[in-house]
């Protein structure tokens, strides 16, 4: 079963990261849902956070994992919200148990094919060597000859955690993602369609969402909205997560 952190009462809404993050990631954004009336789960993906690892990583495993979870916890009518590689476990999962799912948010991922970018900082990851026992000091400066950016550094780093006394880990199955990782491109098959009220947010920096997506977005989502978030990038809940609890509270709300 899914590791998630459950809180509030109301209308079922779950929330997904993205490759490589975790469901603290939204642990301020989720007490504010809250605060607006919803029980919020915010969960940690097969292969992230403290979910359980596993050889087996698709978009298909991953919604197999929130069907179950949702069959466990009794959750019938619900919201979802997912951003980036959880936006395409939200898109999946809309699509082939729309019995389930009332309304559906996805955040700077659209459902199209993207084709492989992870590889810096896959390779900044990579090259930390546990078994000599560095500190998180010594962590960030190896990744950092690869990552640059120190926000995509402070997000990466949120994953150390002291598996014993002495001993650092990354929380992910990083073995998996270096044998997958062209899973996480993948596309929404053509013929998956959800038709319930859905909003698609960008970054108006990003480029994960471009204009001549929109129509093929449509296909999948009739009944879409679209927002744009000016002057954010692809973390676009962390970068203005005011602008993003507006937007899509006023969405969950009508």
């Amino acid at each position: 079963m899914l590791y998630s952190k459950i809180e509030g009462e109301g209308k079922p809404f779950i929330i997904m990261h993205g490759f490589l993050g975790m469901s603290d990631n939204w642990k301020t954004l989720a007490g504010q849902y809250v605060e607006a009336g919803f029980q919020v789960h915010i969960l940690d993906l097969r292969n992230h956070g403290r979910s359980f690892h596993s050889d087996e990583w698709s978009y298909e495993a991953m919604v197999k994992d929130v069907f179950e979870y949702c069959q466990a916890n009794q959750l019938t009518k619900i919201d979802i919200l997912g951003h980036s590689m959880g936006g395409k476990v939200a898109m999946l999962f809309a699509t082939t148990h729309p019995e389930i799912v009332d309304k559906l948010i996805v955040a700077d991922i659209g459902p199209r094919f993207y084709k492989q970018h992870h590889q810096d900082i896959l390779a900044g990851l990579n090259a930390v060597d546990f078994s000599v026992k560095p500190s998180r000091n010594d962590v960030e400066a190896i990744v950092a000859q690869y990552v640059p950016d120190f926000g995509t550094r402070q997000f990466l780093l949120k994953n150390l955690y002291w598996k014993e006394p002495g001993q650092l880990a990354f929380r992910f199955n990083l073995e998996v993602f270096n044998n997958n990782l062209d899973a996480i491109g993948k596309a929404l098959a053509e013929d998956l369609v959800f038709n319930n009220p859905t909003l698609f947010i960008r970054g108006g920096e990003s480029g994960y969402i471009l204009d001549s997506d929109f129509d093929a977005i449509r296909q999948h989502f009739p009944n879409v909205k679209f927002e744009t978030i000016p002057n954010a990038g692809h973390w676009l809940h962390a970068e203005n997560p005011k602008m993003f609890f507006e937007m899509t509270t006023e969405f969950l709300k009508e």
